[in-house]
């Protein structure tokens, strides 16, 4: 294969001028670099090497001026706005950034396109005029203030145009405007000849500035386009090219140099379907796995999705050996990037000296935190869930923190008091603070990274000096992410020799003998409709602005080149059509189906990694002389209604809680949970029932209760949970719920003494353990809970279960005893309400009948929810609500048997349900 470079430099050698007389412009640096190398290994002997200039340094150079980057350009327009803007229209340079990166890009394109601004905002502004038009007659100040943005336009940019040029900068699109207007000046200046390699989309400046060379006869342009695609008028890849045959006058009396036929060549072209981005980083390593290190040497990895530079460098074969990579490491993307995230997102929000708990874990437990201030963060973890706390202040995250760590965490979480020059002193101390820390060997990476942080820290810095206008941490961290986007940090190694690893833009005018391209979808190659422009489609179209066809031109360009001298190419998409990055088949891909090359081989097959079946078994535990010992142990410690419902439900899980005691992690409760909802509303009515023992309710005491509720529930929230994160949010809601849960409870008693019920109270939160007698155990049983209260309805006994989540009357009846040891969903209520009134039973007695049933705070309207039971199932059963002898042993013959069955040791714990595990 014989490269487009080489063909272009062996027709110059071919001449009698030295190649040293020329000045090549090609598309990229990358480009140039290639064609020196090309041209070394072409020279027999000594010589001297000619210039090489991206377009965008020639443009400079001609131009007479230097590029400003996009921030500076951002302040230098911000000036200007607040210049032009009355101060009663001003807005702060955070919003104004918003849309100001978005109308810098608009000039850029007006300029490199050459178009006549005042008429084009004119039309622009006439535009907007008739678009409000019609929506009311009389326009609103809000419709005025709009349009007058759009009728300032054209002074913001001669404004903006001015300044930059009165400090020798300019932005992208003006300096090719410069330089479209001094190229006369410059070519009486310059003897050249210059040669222009590899050109395929120019806009208006760059053809104004080479049509003008080539009438001075002083540039040579050799376009890098196949005969397949020039002759036919459909195809995009020569769109532009066609273009210029057409209406450049050069092309009307010479031809275009040098065409190929190398793309109809034969060609092996296999179209490779895979799921997910990570499965084509895998397969990428997988074919390199397969090539020989003289294959590798003559391949590029083409990542048409750059955010597939990790897992493609990290799926890589071991003995890969030399890679090349073009594209730099976005610093975004480096570990250390959250933690400056971090800090100044929480110092961009913060209010007061409150610091949110996830904050905290957040940057304490950061890699770099941990590296530099050892342990320290673990006993902050511990008080922030020993005692739930959401935020806390500074001084009391001190107090927790090592004195030796206290520089770093004040750096990190003491106020900066919303001033952007603190929070970069801040993060650069802390820079500095870690470089000391860290080993120059073993930390070699992390501290490339921190020096990357440290430039763009100072550059920071810089522009806060020089430009005002960033006033809080707010805007600095807008700043900031702007500037990050475009860091990149460059890859150090041979840039010619083994695996070359590149982004699209990056190949240009290169070729390779075998290409693998990845996400080869729509949206990616080529990318779509979208388009962050001020300007319509239509006005577009009317200016010969590029739109999204103009830009899919190009990726075809791109796209094909890659495959016009390649004799071996893998096409990767992602199959996947839902998530991120997922996305239908290119075009591209369909286009080369439907055009196939009479020499092409082409291959379509779909790739899906091996998954085994995983078999879905429920687990099995079976009882060792270990477990049995530990039974018993739980059996004389006393088992509770809770513990034996979670057998009912699932033995693996009464296997988990009580025989292992395994616990849930502790984690903090940043919303109220339920269990909580239901232990502060349980405390507070024990609390005023506790002094009502042996007394009969009274209408008195109960309006008093009411009255200090709200206080009582909020000592119980401070006990159970915490205080501060009951103020706002979904917390106060749920503190309000549980003052209407216990309000309207104690209204209901109210209620019913009122109406001549006498309620006597005889117990509240009774703890009872009793022995159970269980036929064929050696040793005893014990069962034990706690009763929510016990009172005297009018003389009969009630047994009460508070609960606060909805119960309805038909989850407290009982139709087959031998299905409430094993029906969990129907019967687990009745079940912990007759094991209740059996302790009880045993503790004290029964002289008479009593009833037992559940309050339920979310069906206060059904009133005492009685345990029954009924004859048969449906309606018109006959529903016996007495707890007398006979239901006592019918259901204690239950208890036993459920009970033998966990302490049979032939009966293993078995899963009953298979659960999802993450």
């Amino acid at each position: 294969m014989t490269t487009f470079i080489t063909q272009v430099l062996q027709e110059l050698v071919s001449r009698e001028k030295p190649l040293s007389e020329y000045t090549f412009v090609l598309p990229s640096k990358r480009a140039g670099s290639f064609l020196l190398k090309q041209l070394a290994a072409m020279g027999g002997s000594s010589f001297f090497a000619p210039r090489v200039l991206s377009i965008e340094d020639f443009s400079e150079e001609v131009a007479g001026v230097d590029s400003a980057d996009n921030i500076t350009a951002l302040f230098e327009f911000y000036r200007v706005y607040l210049e032009c803007t009355p101060i009663e229209k001003r807005e702060n340079f955070d919003t104004f950034s918003s849309w100001a990166q978005t109308l810098l890009y608009d000039f850029n394109e007006i300029d490199r396109y050459l178009i006549d601004y005042k008429s084009f905002f004119g039309y622009l502004e006439n535009i907007q005029q008739m678009n409000h038009w019609y929506l009311q007659e009389e326009r609103t100040p809000l419709m005025m203030n709009y349009l007058s943005f759009w009728n300032r336009l054209p002074l913001y940019y001669e404004k903006l145009r001015k300044g930059l040029e009165e400090n020798g900068l300019a932005y992208q699109g003006m300096v090719y405007r410069k330089a479209a207007e001094s190229i006369e000046g410059y070519l009486a200046k310059e003897t050249g000849p210059f040669i222009f390699v590899g050109f395929n989309a120019l806009n208006t400046a760059e053809q104004e500035i080479i049509q003008k060379m080539l009438e001075h006869k002083k540039a040579e342009v050799f376009w890098d386009i196949d005969r397949s695609f020039l002759d036919d008028e459909q195809h995009n890849v020569s769109m532009f090219l066609r273009q210029y045959l057409k209406k450049w006058p050069f092309y009307e009396e010479n031809e275009i140099k040098m065409i190929s036929d190398d793309f109809s060549k034969p060609k092996k072209i296999d179209v490779i379907g895979i799921p997910k981005n990570i499965g084509q980083a895998k397969y990428v390593g997988e074919l390199l796995a397969k090539m020989s290190p003289e294959e590798i040497a003559k391949t590029a990895v083409v990542l048409g999705d750059e955010n597939l530079l990790l897992p493609v460098l990290n799926s890589l074969p071991p003995g890969i050996g030399d890679v090349n990579i073009t594209m730099g490491f976005a610093l975004k993307n480096a570990p250390i990037s959250f933690l400056f995230e971090h800090l100044l997102k929480m110092h961009s929000t913060a209010k007061g000296d409150e610091l949110y708990y996830k904050d905290i874990t957040a940057i304490s437990n950061h890699p770099l935190i941990q590296k530099i201030t050892g342990n320290s963060s673990v006993k902050v973890a511990e008080k922030i869930k020993k005692e739930n706390l959401v935020y806390l202040t500074v001084p009391e995250l001190m107090a927790q923190v090592p004195q030796e760590a206290h520089y770093v965490y004040e750096l990190c979480f003491k106020s900066w008091k919303q001033d952007p020059s603190k929070a970069i002193e801040n993060l650069q101390e802390l820079v500095l603070t870690a470089k000391k820390n860290l080993d120059r060997d073993q930390d070699s990476l992390m501290l490339e990274f921190l020096y990357q942080f440290h430039l763009l820290f100072n550059q920071l810095q810089s522009l806060l000096e020089k430009y005002q206008y960033v006033k809080d941490i707010r805007s600095l961290f807008t700043l900031y992410k702007d500037l990050l986007s475009s860091k990149t940090v460059d890859f150090r190694g041979k840039p010619f020799t083994g695996l070359q690893l590149m982004g699209m833009l990056e190949s240009r005018v290169l070729d390779f003998e075998t290409v693998i391209l990845t996400s080869v979808n729509e949206g990616v190659l080529p990318a779509g409709k979208s388009s962050n422009s001020f300007i319509p489609f239509d006005l577009k179209c009317a200016y010969n602005l590029p739109t999204y066809r103009e830009k899919d031109a190009v990726y075809t360009y791109h796209f094909y080149h890659l495959l016009q001298r390649a004799e071996r190419a893998y096409l990767l998409y992602n199959t996947e059509s839902g998530g991120l990055n997922a996305g239908e088949k290119s075009r591209f891909l369909l286009q080369l189906e439907m055009e196939k090359q009479p020499q092409h081989e082409l291959n379509e097959y779909t790739v899906a990694p091996k998954v085994p079946a995983i078999q879905t078994e429920l687990k099995v535990i079976k009882k060792t002389p270990d477990i049995l010992n530990r039974l018993q142990e739980l059996a004389a410690a006393g088992i509770s209604p809770s513990a034996l419902t979670t057998y009912i439900r699932n033995p693996l899980d009464f296997y988990k809680q009580y025989v292992l005691n395994i616990k849930q992690p502790e984690e903090v409760e940043e919303t109220v949970a339920y269990n909580t909802l239901g232990s502060v509303v349980h405390d507070t009515l024990e609390k005023f029932y506790e002094a009502w023992i042996g007394k009969e309710l009274q209408e008195d005491d109960l309006e008093k209760a009411i009255e200090r509720t709200p206080e009582e529930i909020g000592v119980q929230f401070k006990k159970h949970y915490s205080e501060a994160p009951l103020k706002k949010g979904k917390n106060l809601l749920i503190f309000e719920v549980a003052k209407r849960y216990v309000t309207n409870f104690l209204k209901a008693e109210k209620k019913s003494v009122l109406k001549g019920n006498h309620i006597k109270i005889i117990q509240i939160e009774d703890k009872m353990r009793i022995a159970l007698p269980v036929p064929g155990l050696s040793f005893p049983v014990y069962i034990k809970g706690t009763v929510d209260r016990v009172d005297l309805f009018n003389g009969k006994k009630r047994i009460i279960d508070y609960k606060t989540g909805k119960v309805e009357q038909s989850k407290v009846e009982v139709v087959d005893w031998n299905e409430i040891a094993s029906d969990y969903d129907s019967y687990s209520k009745p079940f912990q309400i007759l094991m209740y009134a059996l302790m009880m039973q045993g503790e004290r007695g029964f002289e008479k009948p009593v009833e037992a049933g559940i309050i339920s705070f979310k069906n206060l309207q059904a009133g005492f929810l009685k345990f029954a039971k009924k004859d048969k199932k449906g309606n018109g059963a006959k529903k016996d609500t007495d707890i007398s002898e006979e239901t006592m042993e019918a259901f204690k013959m239950q208890l036993q048997n459920l009970i033998l069955e966990i302490f049979d040791p032939e009966v293993a714990f078995e899963e009953k349900e298979i659960k999802v595990r993450l």
